[in-house]
């Protein structure tokens, strides 16, 4: 789905850290997007935990982590103008029309989104758009990756129960 060329982690182990950086977060961004794969939709919507941590709701919650960090940051757009939740805890709510193919296409087309947003930006230049003030592209991409990183785990915990089921 993306025009991007996918390095491997292990394909730029003496490149810049930009690429880097780069190839790292598009594995973590596609393995929490494979954690829906072989699952059925009522499986990927099922709640395991108390809180409102799903499957779907993770990649769908990824995806506005990508809006958050690369849009809004960049932008400095207002969340209600991206057309995102004001908050993350709802970032994690499914809409009826939420589906595994619906979420995917959202989720791919806001990475591409990212990997445009910053393309022309150096890993010290500032964004300005955050609530936490002026932050250098470097730290929004080590955010980025811890987070994903987290949420992969989460996705790795959820779907072991699921298919052990």
């Amino acid at each position: 789905m993306s025009a991007h060329p996918a390095a491997s982690t292990a394909d730029v182990i003496d490149q810049p850290v930009r690429a880097q950086f780069e190839a790292f977060l598009d594995e973590h961004r596609g393995a929490l997007n494979r954690c829906l794969d072989g699952l059925t939709e009522e499986q990927v919507r099922r709640s395991l935990v108390p809180s409102r941590t799903t499957l779907l709701g993770l990649v769908k919650h990824a995806t506005f982590v990508e809006k958050v960090w690369f849009d809004e940051a960049i932008t400095c757009r207002s969340r209600a103008e991206i057309g995102i939740p004001a908050t993350p805890d709802e970032s994690f709510i499914l809409d009826d029309d939420d589906t595994i193919v619906t979420v995917r296409q959202a989720h791919h087309a806001a990475c591409e989104a990212s990997r445009q947003a910053t393309s022309s930006l150096g890993l010290d230049d500032t964004v300005r758009g955050n609530r936490r003030g002026p932050l250098p592209l470097r730290w929004v991409y080590l955010h980025v990756l811890r987070e994903l990183a987290q949420h992969c785990g989460h996705a790795d915990i959820l779907r072991e129960q699921l298919i052990n089921e």
